[in-house]
């Protein structure tokens, strides 16, 4: 390998690290987070404000889902969300079928500037009351 040929490509790995490291590739502010089911029932019994999000598709919903939950697909999630979901400081538990969907969600929620997005998995492991068709 010629020399001028490693040195583009050690000064090529160098801007990407340090793009990275400035937030130009990665940025802190948008944080993934996870919480249990136990902990946002019990946040959303204390907390009426709460939304929660259900990102399935609408026969999923239709099918079973949970009292007073909000859908929004996971598909339609980025054109909707900024008409349906205005606050971007509220606090949003998003749940999907096995938490795959929710996972997603989240990250595009924060994507889009909302500081209180929250991944509480699948419904298939929900314990607390669904309404079913």
């Amino acid at each position: 390998m010629k020399k001028s040929y490693r040195n583009s490509i050690f000064i090529l790995i160098t801007f990407m690290l340090l793009a990275f490291i400035n937030g130009d590739i990665y940025s802190e502010d948008i944080q993934y987070t996870k919480i249990s089911q136990d902990i946002a029932k019990s946040e959303m019994d204390s907390n009426k404000d709460i939304i929660l999000l259900d990102v399935r598709t609408r026969a999923e919903y239709d099918e079973e889902h949970i009292s007073n939950s909000v859908l929004i697909p996971l598909n339609e999630l980025k054109g909707r969300a900024e008409k349906e979901l205005k606050d971007k400081n509220q606090k949003i538990f998003i749940i999907c079928r096995s938490g795959n969907r929710s996972k997603s969600a989240t990250n595009i929620l924060n994507s889009l500037g909302y500081k209180n997005a929250y991944d509480i998995g699948g419904i298939i492991t929900w314990k607390y009351g669904t309404v079913k068709k």
